[in-house]
C-alpha cells in the first residue's frame, strides 16, 4: 500500500454528514449489492487499495463482512474510513456502506441534499 498512500493523502478529511444526508445515502445504497467481501484474510493492503479505487469511481459503495473475518463489521468500517478519508454511512448487520467524494470534481455523481 506504500505506492497508494501518497494518493490517499490527497483526499481531504471527510466532512460530517447530516442525518438527512446519511438517510439519503442509505436509500441510494439500499438497491446496491456488495461489491467486495472482507473475509478471513481481513483488511489487506490490496483490499484497501481496491476499496479506494472503487470509492473514486463510485463515491458510494457497499461491502460485506463475512462471518469468518478477523474483525467485526464496525471495526472494518472504521478502519477503512480512517485509512481512506471516507465516511461511514451505515453498518447494517454484516454490510458496510462507505462514502467519499472523488478528487476530480467532474466525477461527482451524487448530489447530497442540504
Amino acid at each position: 500500500m506504500d505506492k497508494k498512500q501518497p494518493k490517499q493523502q490527497l483526499y481531504p478529511a471527510p466532512a460530517s454528514l447530516t442525518s438527512g444526508q446519511r438517510a439519503y445515502l442509505r436509500r441510494l445504497a439500499a438497491d446496491m449489492s456488495a461489491i467486495m467481501q472482507i473475509g478471513k484474510s481481513g483488511l489487506t493492503d490490496t483490499l484497501t487499495a481496491t476499496v479506494s479505487d472503487a470509492l473514486e469511481a463510485r463515491e458510494l459503495i457497499k461491502l460485506s463482512v463475512l462471518e469468518n473475518a478477523d474483525c467485526t463489521p464496525r471495526e472494518a468500517a472504521d478502519t477503512l474510513a480512517q485509512a481512506l478519508n471516507a465516511t461511514v454511512v451505515a453498518v447494517i448487520g454484516r454490510k458496510v456502506i462507505l462514502f467519499r467524494r472523488p478528487l476530480n470534481q467532474k466525477n461527482r455523481r451524487i448530489q447530497l441534499p442540504q
